[in-house]
Formats: structure tokens, C-alpha cells, sequence
């Protein structure tokens, strides 16, 4: 099933996505046209994100495969939902997109076993690892000043269970920037796979149930500016849509600039 939250008339609904239509938990149906404000389709308890894992992105870096997963940590506080403005920091000179499956973990575990980690797997959902490349100085160490912004994790606009999902191993991903392609590959061209990713951060860490995994993002970033529109697409998990705002721009709620920089 494909699971979505969004506002409603000021509430949260949640819902299970049919064809065109949300149904509520009370039965309840809700267009698409009719929702309001999308919101992240769950809240992660907490989200690793793993850099350089398509050959192709790291070839565009002029970088080698990592001896090990590199890890970095994407704060919820990042967190946006579909059709939700990202803010371009003031100051920035490249800022650019990430198309990456991002795993979710159902069942937790310390140790798990690589013929196990599907077990441990709930579903799947988009993530948009946004990323401000002037703050990189060690691509092998990406810091959180350069993923960490808010608004610079877009995620949905579902959480699709794994059960939906038959062939997470051979998903293509493509970005469109104002409609042209910038960006395509498959999770079949991922360096670690789902399981090694798995057995290698529950080898040091417990994972936890809501916890979310970025897999990283193929060849083909580019920059994108004010007034541009970031369209993620991923088989079978549908399309993550979001414009690209100036961090100066007036919001509505409460009439003051939003800068969202960290300076």
C-alpha cells in the first residue's frame, strides 16, 4: 500500500493512496487536487544518509569507490513534503539536487545479517538529498552544513510498502529540472546494496524502527537556482515535485524574511 499525510481544513489526515483518491482511516476519501499541504509521508527516527554509491557519481566527482560506506547524518529538522518550497541559502553559489531511494526500517536490530536486512525493511519512500556543494571540502566526509539546511530533505510524496515494491534492486531514478531531464539511473548500479548498507550501520549502531537509510544518488547533478522547479521520479514510488525558493523570500506565516542559512 502507498501511504500519504497532508493537511486538511487544518488537520493531519493520513491516508492509504487509490489510484487518484486518499482514503482516511475512517473511510474518508480525499482527491489529490484537494490537498492542501503535503507533508513528509512519516517521520523518520533518524536518517543516515550514505554518499558516493553509484560508480557514475563518484566518476563525476573524480573519485574512487569508498573503502567502506560513507556515512553522513540528514536532521529531520530538513524535513519538507511534496510541492513544499526548498530555500536557496543566501550566499550560495551551487546548490544542487539528489534523487535517492531512501529505505525504511520496520523491525530493528544490532548485527543484522546481510541475508537478513530485508526483514528488517518496512517500505520505501524519494528523498531529495539537497546539498550545497561550497560547503564540501572532503567529499569522502560530506558535513552537515552542506546537507543539513532546513527545507533541504524533501521526502514522499508516499511511503510505499515493501510489499509493492518486488524489485527494489532494479528501480530507475530520473530528475527533471523546469521539465528537462538532468538526471537517470537504477538502484541496480548501486555500489552497496541495500543489505550491505544494512549489515554495515547495524554493525555499529541499533537501528530502529522509523529509522531511514539514503542510498545515494547516480550521476547527474546540477545546479539549480531561484525559481527553478526539482520534479524526483522513482518507479513505483511516484513523483517528489518541489520549487526552489530565494531564502530572502517573504513566507506567509508569519510576514518575515526566512533566510533559511545557517550562518
Amino acid at each position: 500500500m502507498k501511504h500519504a499525510r497532508f493537511f486538511h481544513e487544518g488537520r493531519i489526515v493520513r491516508g492509504i493512496v487509490d489510484g487518484e483518491v486518499i482514503i482516511d482511516q475512517a473511510g474518508k476519501e480525499y482527491s489529490m487536487e484537494s490537498v492542501q499541504f503535503w507533508l513528509p509521508p512519516l517521520t523518520p527516527n533518524h536518517m543516515i544518509g550514505l554518499a558516493l554509491n553509484y560508480a557514475d557519481h563518484a566518476e563525476e566527482l573524480g573519485l574512487e569507490k569508498p573503502a567502506e560506506p560513507v556515512l553522513f547524518i540528514k536532521p529531520n529538522s530538513s524535513l519538507v513534503g511534496h510541492k513544499a518550497p526548498v530555500y536557496y541559502p543566501n550566499g550560495a553559489t551551487y546548490m544542487h539536487y539528489e534523487n535517492e531511494l531512501a529505505v525504511v526500517i520496520g523491525r530493528g536490530g544490532r548485527n543484522i545479517k546481510h541475508a537478513y536486512a530485508y526483514d528488517h525493511v518496512s517500505g520505501y519512500t524519494i528523498i531529495n538529498d539537497v546539498t550545497v556543494r561550497d560547503f564540501v571540502n572532503n567529499f569522502y566526509r560530506p558535513p552537515v552544513r552542506a546537507k543539513g539546511h532546513d527545507t533541504f530533505g524533501p521526502m514522499g510524496p508516499y511511503f510505499v510498502e515493501k510489499e509493492n515494491v518486488p524489485d527494489v534492486e532494479n528501480l530507475e531514478l530520473r530528475t527533471y529540472v523546469n521539465g528537462e531531464l538532468r538526471q537517470r539511473g537504477n538502484t541496480k548500479d548501486l555500489m552497496y546494496s541495500i543489505p550491505d548498507i544494512i549489515e554495515f550501520v547495524s554493525s555499529f549502531m541499533t537501528l530502529e524502527p522509523g529509522d531511514v537509510l539514503l542510498t545515494g544518488t547516480p550521476k547527474g547533478i546540477s545546479h539549480v537556482s531561484p525559481g527553478d522547479t526539482m520534479r524526483l521520479e522513482i518507479d513505483g514510488l511516484g513523483s517528489l515535485e518541489n520549487p526552489v525558493l530565494d531564502g530572502r523570500t517573504k513566507v506567509s506565516t508569519g510576514g518575515e524574511t526566512c533566510e533559511q542559512v545557517q550562518r
